[in-house]
């Protein structure tokens, strides 16, 4: 299939990608760029986000059912489409969150606890990022620093909510949402996956001594077996003697 093959093919290319974008974003947001050094991540976020945009539209070409397609993947048209919009350029990062759960989610993925302390780390980083972009120059923001907003990041993606710091424009409250939801997801994928343990524990308990008690009714079975045996035998030659 050449959908499958393309997507064999770019899925370490846009993982870099996606890492490189990442990386040109948070030194724009963090370092306070201005200048030539702004001009350059600001080019390393377009070309990198260019290169979102042409593999959405290659893997669009090479499907078999583009129709199905297109519909299946409204989302990824999203997140290629909306941050050409200045007031919605947040949504760059879901970028970078897309292909980076494509290349990455399905090897990690069977690793649980590997998976959620990742998952949690990036999106941590990538909310601190987001909010400080949207609130660093509103008036009466709390947000203005890195470190604020990554303490913002934890204690909100935690559901503790210390109240100490919020946001208070549009985007950075639409950032606050979308990392409660995630935290209270997380809370249930850490809930979900000790469950399981505890079932599969006890499983395997139960399974051992099924095995042990399935062998020890082997062995009582054999027993049984050769004591009607040796029974049939003194019965012959019980049998024999009375005959002589």
């Amino acid at each position: 299939m050449k959908l499958a093959r393309w997507r064999k093919i770019t899925e370490w290319p846009l993982t870099v990608s996606a890492v490189l974008f990442l990386a040109a974003y948070a030194w724009e947001i963090i370092a306070q760029l201005s200048g030539p050094a702004e001009t350059l991540a600001e080019t390393v976020i377009q070309a990198t986000w260019l290169l979102f945009v042409i593999d959405y539209v290659v893997s669009l070409i090479l499907s078999e059912n583009r129709a199905r397609w297109f519909v299946q993947h409204l989302f990824d048209l999203l997140v290629v489409v909306l941050p050409m919009l200045r007031p919605l350029r947040l949504l760059r990062l879901l970028t970078f969150l897309s292909v980076l759960n494509r290349s990455l989610g399905t090897a990690v993925r069977g690793r649980v606890v590997v998976y959620v302390v990742g998952a949690a780390s990036l999106a941590v980083f990538v909310a601190a990022l987001a909010a400080l972009d949207a609130e660093r120059n509103a008036p009466g923001a709390t947000i203005t620093t890195f470190g604020d907003a990554l303490w913002w990041a934890v204690v909100t993606i935690t559901t503790v909510g210390y109240g100490d710091l919020a946001p208070i424009t549009v985007e950075g409250r639409m950032i606050a949402v979308a990392l409660m939801i995630g935290g209270i997801g997380l809370l249930g994928v850490v809930t979900a996956t000790l469950a399981s343990w505890i079932v599969e524990r006890v499983a395997r308990k139960d399974e051992d001594q099924q095995a042990a008690t399935r062998v020890e009714l082997r062995a009582l079975t054999e027993e049984i077996a050769q004591l009607r045996r040796d029974l049939r035998s003194n019965e012959g030659l019980g049998a024999q003697s009375q005959s002589r």
